[in-house]
């Protein structure tokens, strides 16, 4: 049982890893992974990116959705946001990627709601 809890754990962070290096490679920014699972229970990852435009919020949430599932074969079970395009959530069960306007992430400031979750690197320039 605990190797079963083990690969979901992998798969789970391998998910959420993939969503921030394509996040990256589309010109997303302050990319940041938190592993919420201990405090919150129903996820394991939050990933959180920023966006300079609503055009890009766009392009990143449809980026994210077709190289992960081409990656890992997995499609958000729901999306929320997308109309307005400000604060897009790709819920993976697992993992839910939350994409920003920057004004809108820092009115929203989700990182403080989380500061005493462990944050995973990623390894990208301007990561915090």
């Amino acid at each position: 049982m605990e190797n079963c809890v083990t690969t979901e754990v992998d798969e789970s962070r391998e998910l959420a890893l993939e969503a921030a290096r394509i996040a990256d490679a589309q010109k997303g920014s302050n990319i940041v992974i938190l592993q919420v699972g201990e405090v919150l229970g129903v996820t394991e990852y939050f990933v959180v990116v920023s966006a300079s435009n609503r055009r890009l919020v766009r392009t990143l949430v449809d980026e994210i959705e077709m190289q992960c599932r081409d990656a890992v074969g997995r499609t958000p079970s729901r999306t929320e946001g997308v109309r307005e395009q400000q604060w897009v959530l790709l819920d993976y069960g697992d993992v839910v990627i939350h994409v920003f306007l920057e004004e809108i992430r820092e009115f929203y400031d989700i990182e403080r709601l989380y500061k005493d979750v462990p944050v995973i690197p990623t390894g990208f320039e301007d990561a915090q």
